[in-house]
C-alpha cells in the first residue's frame, strides 16, 4: 500500500513505526514544504499531491493546518487518517464536511485510547452488562515542559493557541473515550483557563461537567502536574473501579484486581488503531469516529471558548 504522511513531527514517527510494525508492505511517502528537508530511511519525500496514488494519507502536522490538508486530500478521494483533534476551531468546519461528504471519503480521527486495554475492557462491560453508575471522575494531567526534551516548552506548538495549542486539544483523548464509552451528555459546561506558573499562552487546565440522565462525569486535563497521572474513578451504587491507564489496571476500592493488562505498552494501540483503519479500508467498513462523529465531541470540548 502506498501511504502518504503530513507532517513529520513525534506523533507521525509514532504512527510510522506502527506501520512497519504490521505484516503489509508499506511505501511511505512523505509530503514536504522544502527539498531542503530532512530524509528519512526508507521514506520518499514527495513535493506535490500529483507525484503518486495513495492508498490513504495520515494527517499528522500542527492542528492548525488540518482543514488545509483535509480538503486538499479529500479533493483527490484519499481515504484520511487524521490524528486528533481533527481541527483546533469550528470555523468552516461545516464546509470541511460537506465536501468529505459529498466525496464519500472514509475519515478516521486517531484517539489511540479507544484501543486501550481497559478502555476496551469498560466498552464490553458496557454492551453488556446494566451498571449503576453514580459519578464518574477522569483525571489527567503531566508535565509539558517534560513533553519535548531538550526544546523550550513555551515555543512548541502546545503552549501558543494559534497554533492549535491547549490542554483541551492536546488531551483531548479524555473526551473522546468519555463519550463513546457513555455516549454525548444531555448537557455540560467547562472552566478552562491560563493561569499556571507555566506561565504560557494556551489553556494549561480544562475542566468538563457532562451530565447524563442518572449520573455526572467530570473531566480534569492540565499541563504542570509533575508526577503523570491518567485515571477515571467510576462509583457505582456500592463499589468504586479505578482505572489507571498507565499502568493498565482496574482495581476496586477493596483492592481486588478486577482487569490488568499484562506486559501493555501503550505503543501496542497505534498498531492496533492503524490496523483497524486498514482493514476498513480493505472491506469498505465505514470507520468509527470519522471526522463527522468527531466534530460533536469538538463542540463539547471547544464549549465557552473564546
Amino acid at each position: 500500500m502506498n501511504v502518504l504522511i503530513v507532517g513529520l513531527g513525534s506523533i507521525a514517527k509514532k504512527h510510522i513505526n506502527a506501520l512497519r510494525s504490521l505484516p503489509e508492505n508499506f511505501t511511505i511517502y512523505a509530503l514536504r514544504s522544502s527539498k531542503l528537508a530532512e530524509r528519512y530511511e526508507d521514506i520518499i519525500n514527495v513535493f506535490n499531491l500529483e507525484s503518486e496514488n495513495y492508498d490513504f494519507a495520515i494527517i499528522s502536522n500542527p492542528t492548525h493546518l488540518h482543514s488545509k490538508y483535509i480538503k486538499l486530500l479529500a479533493n483527490k478521494a484519499i481515504p484520511l487518517f487524521i490524528e486528533k483533534p481533527a481541527v483546533h476551531n469550528l470555523d468552516n468546519v461545516a464546509k470541511v464536511l460537506a465536501l468529505v461528504e459529498k466525496k464519500k471519503i472514509k475519515t478516521y480521527i486517531a484517539c489511540n485510547l479507544r484501543f486501550h486495554p481497559c478502555i476496551i475492557f469498560l466498552k464490553d462491560k458496557i454492551r453488556s452488562e446494566s451498571l449503576d453508575i453514580n459519578e464518574i471522575n477522569v483525571y489527567c494531567g503531566s508535565y509539558l515542559p517534560d513533553w519535548r526534551p531538550g526544546r523550550n516548552y513555551k515555543e512548541i506548538y502546545s503552549a501558543n493557541p494559534e497554533l492549535g495549542g491547549g490542554v483541551h486539544l492536546d488531551v483531548y483523548h479524555e473526551l473522546d473515550y468519555v463519550t463513546w464509552l457513555f455516549g454525548f451528555p444531555k448537557s455540560y459546561n467547562s472552566v478552562k483557563r491560563s493561569v499556571s506558573s507555566l506561565k504560557i499562552k494556551s489553556i494549561d487546565y480544562a475542566n468538563y461537567i457532562l451530565q447524563y440522565d442518572n449520573f455526572t462525569a467530570s473531566i480534569i486535563l492540565n499541563y504542570y502536574r509533575k508526577k503523570t497521572k491518567r485515571e477515571i474513578e467510576i462509583n457505582f451504587k456500592d463499589i468504586t473501579w479505578n482505572i489507571n491507564l498507565i499502568n493498565g489496571k482496574i482495581i476496586t476500592d477493596d483492592n481486588f484486581i478486577l482487569f490488568e493488562a499484562k506486559d501493555f505498552d501503550l505503543l501496542d494501540t497505534y498498531k492496533l488503531q492503524l490496523d483497524y483503519f486498514i482493514n476498513c479500508i480493505k472491506n469498505n467498513i465505514s470507520p468509527m469516529n470519522s471526522l463527522n462523529n468527531s466534530i460533536q465531541t469538538l463542540q463539547i470540548c471547544l464549549n465557552n471558548e473564546k
